[in-house]
């Protein structure tokens, strides 16, 4: 039996190969205490995740490190989401972690991603739903609470950056059991309000603290409005669902407030910009129907007018030629007809028609005389063949052979039981008849 041996590399990313198909490997949760901790130059983080009876190597990239919002250390317990593979050239299989938290935030975190997840299979992450954001709005709406910094910042820095705008508040609560649902309700007073824009947020806090951002009821209503919404909860490390959902999101209600209008110092510029732009392109014009002026000023039709009449004259001078020429051959032809029609002898002596139709009817009548004798001679010829045929069977041919027909009141005897002594009978000859009186009577027997 022939033995094939494999390479060590081959074994290795044959592992790695069914650690990355296994879909329950690829996205995992898991809990469990920091140690050898190791922060490479490069940002990556590499440590082990232990608890009381295993232990299991982790790494986390630098790209997904920048999103921490804690600094990871030996003996911390952490949360954390990852996806299990191998690592062939060491022989190993371990953790890569897409996303960290400390352990006491578990429970939220686990609800957190679970919701992300969903809603983003639904598409309402999706930037194809996302409106675009007005870029010189006229009336923005806010939806958070009536105080505290949040709207103190967003209020002052519209005011100062574009004083046009108006702005309306809709007060609500931004945190604890029912601020979720309050949310909600002004969110959607606020999209019948005709608003340019919509402003959602509170100011930075604990996960608890923004968690009413992280609401299901909060999400499909920013997603539902008609109104473009901007989304500003917390700080700049802070991500909540509304975030993910929203039209656009800022980092901090003020960053918001930046975002959804321009400065006086932008606007000033822009004005200045196209004022100067109108100026160029006025001038532009100006100059092109100058010169367009200038060239009609010196061209050759205005410096000799009559010459565009001399061109009209020759085209009438030759319409009038083509006009003539044509009616000469009209005229020509119609009258090489009529001289046609003047020799027709038909036309010049109506005589020869009479006459014609007179030798057509006289031939006519010839024709109509031959066939009425020819008629006349086949219904005498029947007649003949009729009348021959009733002689053949007349019964006065046969009485004048001798024979007689004797009747009794019309009624023919054909027997003597018809006929009884003492009977008058008529008896009937070839010529003439003789009335008899029966004395006998002889049946024949």
């Amino acid at each position: 039996m022939d033995i094939t041996y494999r390479t060590i590399t081959e074994v290795n990313n044959y592992i790695k190969l069914i650690l990355d198909n296994n879909s329950h490997l690829n996205l995992i949760y898991l809990k469990g205490e920091i140690s050898n901790f190791k922060n490479h130059s490069r940002g990556h983080l590499y440590f082990t995740l232990k608890d009381e009876n295993s232990r299991l190597s982790a790494v986390m990239f630098a790209s997904n490190v920048k999103h921490l919002n804690f600094e990871p250390k030996d003996g911390d317990n952490v949360l954390v989401r990852g996806r299990i593979s191998a690592y062939p050239q060491a022989g190993t299989y371990q953790i890569y972690v897409d996303d960290m938290q400390l352990d006491g935030l578990g429970n939220l975190y686990i609800e957190f991603e679970k919701l992300k997840e969903k809603l983003f299979k639904e598409g309402l992450f999706s930037d194809e739903h996302k409106k675009m954001i007005p870029k010189y709005p006229e009336k923005i709406g806010v939806v958070t609470a009536p105080t505290g910094a949040a709207v103190r910042d967003i209020m002052s820095t519209i005011k100062r950056r574009y004083p046009l705008c108006e702005v309306i508040l809709f007060p609500s609560l931004v945190q604890g059991g029912e601020a979720a649902p309050n949310i909600v309700k002004q969110i959607e007073v606020a999209d019948n309000y005709n608003l340019d824009l919509l402003i959602v947020g509170r100011g930075g806090g604990s996960i608890e603290d923004l968690w009413a951002f992280n609401e299901e009821i909060v999400a499909r209503a920013i997603y539902n409005a008609h109104t473009p919404i901007i989304s500003a909860v917390g700080h700049e490390p802070d991500f909540t669902i509304a975030d993910f959902v929203a039209d656009l999101r800022a980092p901090t209600p003020t960053g918001a407030a930046e975002m959804a209008v321009p400065t006086i110092t932008d606007i000033n510029a822009l004005i200045k910009q196209l004022k100067l732009r109108s100026e160029n392109a006025i001038k532009q014009v100006v100059n092109t129907n100058y010169i367009t002026l200038k060239n009609l000023k010196n061209s050759f039709i205005l410096k000799n007018p009559m010459s565009l009449y001399e061109i009209k004259e020759q085209k009438l001078d030759q319409v009038i030629d083509s006009l003539n020429h044509n009616i000469n051959n009209i005229l020509s032809m119609n009258n090489h007809r009529l001289e046609i029609c003047y020799g027709d002898l038909r036309l010049y002596n109506p005589s020869f028609l009479i006459n014609e139709k007179v030798n057509y009817l006289n031939s006519y009548k010839v024709s109509l005389n031959n066939i009425i004798d020819k008629m006349i001679m086949n219904s005498n010829h029947r007649f003949e063949y009729i009348i021959n045929s009733l002689k053949l069977v007349n019964p006065l041919n046969i009485l004048s052979k001798g024979y007689s027909l004797v009747k009794i009141d019309d009624k023919v005897i054909k027997s003597v039981k018809d006929i009884k002594i003492n009977d008058e009978v008529n008896i009937k000859l070839y010529e003439g008849e003789i009335k008899a009186k029966v004395m006998e009577v002889n049946d024949g027997k």
